[in-house]
């Protein structure tokens, strides 16, 4: 496996998210990052909840990362392939989202997780933000 194919790790979520342009991070109530684009959150790390838990031993997951996504078919497409680590919670039904355990990121390749974070930040920049990203990237 070269350098560039390498598994994804916790620290190419914070890189990442914090490399997109017009990026704040704020910091929730126990100090967990929440990466920002104009006020609205496209990637942040949960606190323990009771609607995300280990089905064996019912404690809450202690490490689940929320990212946006741009459409509740990309969000189906995520957490119904059994191949990827992403889920859902009935809180978050017609949510534009998904989970993933910072545990199981290593199961997505970092160009797999840079595409996601990437996703996210288009789903919630503005129009013009989106359209100047997406030009120097060499998309329309």
């Amino acid at each position: 496996m070269t350098v560039s194919s390498r598994r994804a790790r916790v620290e190419d979520v914070h890189e990442v998210a914090s490399g997109m342009p017009h990026v704040t991070v704020v910091h929730g109530s126990k100090g967990n990052p929440v990466y920002q684009v104009g006020g609205k959150s496209f990637v942040f790390f949960r606190t323990p909840r009771p609607d995300a838990f280990d089905p064996d031993t019912g404690e809450r997951y202690p490490d689940v990362i929320v990212f946006w996504v741009p459409s509740e078919s990309d969000k189906q497409a995520l957490v119904q392939d059994p191949g990827t680590p992403f889920f859902t919670t009935p809180h978050f039904d017609g949510h534009p989202s998904v989970l993933v355990r910072a545990g199981r990121l290593g199961e997505l390749s970092r160009e797999e997780l840079v595409e996601v974070i990437q996703d996210a930040w288009l789903a919630q920049a503005s129009p013009r933000r989106r359209a100047v990203w997406l030009a120097a990237q060499g998309s329309s």
